[in-house]
């Protein structure tokens, strides 16, 4: 498939499942409906009508081709597509306000417009909603997808845990890394294309194959994430510069340098300790987070992540060889796999 190609599954995941994420957004008492639309980017700070950026919408695709898969009409995966999408944003709005991230999708964050209380607040309302748009269904596959996503909302959780923990951490192993970063992107992922399935009436062992893809997604997605943290353009990522960095995460690159040994490695050590230690480190200048960044690199962690990535994608191709579905589905899927590991934001 061509590039365009993929912008338009993309672009049909997001038409189709929008009005319905509205709609659920809508039930949202005041002020949350509000707060949750200023998120969403469908309004500015002030109440007014925007186009802002929504994100990339690769979870509402992949649900939609989902049901697909199962042979049902791709309009059966929307309901899993808009929880899918709330339990994500739920998230975001979570995890800027515990990381401290003032801009997403180039505009502030919510918690810095809104105030923290009304973040952890919507955020929670967007994780309930999730659960009361698949069950209003009243079907047996509607149960199935519920149970897959609060497993996955679970591990997410799980995994930005670890998250936290990593940081006040000197040393975390690679695997440990990779098992955080499979509860925090791949398992939700994995959900997002096995859920339209479920709804469309497929059986355990195919929806389990398509986590499968999904998981394995999830990961090359995250690594790909990795290395826009470090070296990212902000006005593709609409993140700072060095944004990883400035919030001592550790991220693959960081994780796979202070693993891999050698001089450059040892130096990225001492000063990543001393770090730790420095009352300063918020003003810290351009070039002493570019000097971290060289030296992540000249250790090999840019190069190690990378290459994680593609592996990652790799495994997740071979995952739909055990999947029986239309050939222009496997196809989509591939696609969307491979936008996920070329991307710049």
């Amino acid at each position: 498939m061509e590039k365009a190609d993929t912008i338009a599954l993309l672009e049909r995941g997001r038409t189709l499942s929008t009005p319905a994420l509205r709609a659920a957004v809508d039930r949202l008492a005041a002020p949350m409906d509000t707060v949750a639309a200023y998120h969403f980017g469908w309004i500015d700070a002030q109440g007014n009508v925007a186009d802002g950026d929504g994100g990339k919408a690769v979870r509402p695709a992949l649900a939609l081709l989902s049901a697909e898969a199962a042979g049902a009409a791709a309009e059966v995966g929307i309901p899993g597509a808009v929880a899918v999408e709330l339990v994500h944003n739920f998230s975001l709005l979570h995890d800027d306000l515990m990381d401290g991230d003032e801009q997403r999708r180039h505009r502030d964050t919510v918690w810095k417009v809104h105030g923290p209380a009304l973040a952890i607040l919507v955020g929670d309302a967007l994780f309930a909603l999730a659960n009361e748009v698949l069950l209003e269904l009243g079907t047996v596959e509607a149960g199935r997808a519920t149970r897959r996503l609060t497993t996955a909302s679970r591990k997410l959780i799980d995994g930005q845990a670890q998250d936290i923990s990593y940081e006040h951490r000197e040393r975390v192993s690679v695997e440990e890394c990779l098992e955080m970063e499979g509860n925090k992107t791949g398992a939700l992922l994995a959900c997002a294309v096995s859920i339209g399935a479920v709804l469309g009436g497929a059986d355990d062992r195919t929806a389990d194959k398509l986590e499968e893809y999904g998981y394995h997604l999830g990961l090359a997605f995250q690594a790909v994430d990795d290395l826009l943290g470090i070296w990212g353009d902000p006005e593709a990522t609409g993140k700072q510069t060095w944004s990883d960095l400035r919030q001592r995460k550790k991220s693959l690159p960081v994780v796979a340098a202070l693993a891999a040994g050698g001089e450059a490695s040892e130096q990225l050590a001492e000063l990543l300790a001393a770090d730790a230690k420095s009352s300063d480190f918020e003003n810290f200048s351009e070039e002493e987070f570019a000097a971290r960044a060289a030296l992540i690199e000249a250790a090999g962690g840019r190069q190690w992540t990378a290459d994680e990535a593609r592996r990652q994608h790799a495994v997740a191709i071979r995952a739909l060889d055990d999947v029986d579905m239309p050939q222009r589905v496997r196809d989509q899927l591939v696609a969307l796999a491979d936008f996920v590991v070329v991307r710049k934001r």
